[in-house]
């Protein structure tokens, strides 16, 4: 049971995570390009994504990614965004220790 619940519980914050992120894309619908805005603003979903598709078999892997876009977006914004890479610090915790402990028992 434990074991379950620590193999969802990050996929299931990623996705949400990722589902959050992408609320900010649709801010441009009042623009005259709304559809190329869209695009550009949903890059950083996209990127997300990809990195959920590979933490959802290579753990260890994903949860790096994960670390290293929640620190890059940090040093990117000057510590503005700390609150949006808190979750991406906190998913890659999540999913290093899944990685580690869970995995390796196999």
């Amino acid at each position: 049971m434990l074991k379950t619940v620590f193999f969802w519980f990050p996929r299931i914050l990623s996705i949400l995570f990722t589902a959050f992120i992408s609320i900010f894309a649709f801010d441009v619908f009042g623009s005259p390009q709304w559809f190329l805005a869209l695009l550009i603003h949903l890059i950083p979903t996209s990127i997300l994504i990809s990195i959920t598709v590979i933490a959802w078999k290579k753990e260890i892997v994903g949860g790096f990614l994960f670390l290293l876009g929640g620190f890059l977006t940090l040093i990117l914004t000057h510590y503005e965004a700390f609150v949006l890479t808190i979750p991406a610090f906190v998913i890659g915790l999540l999913f290093m220790i899944v990685g580690h402990f869970f995995k390796a028992k196999k």
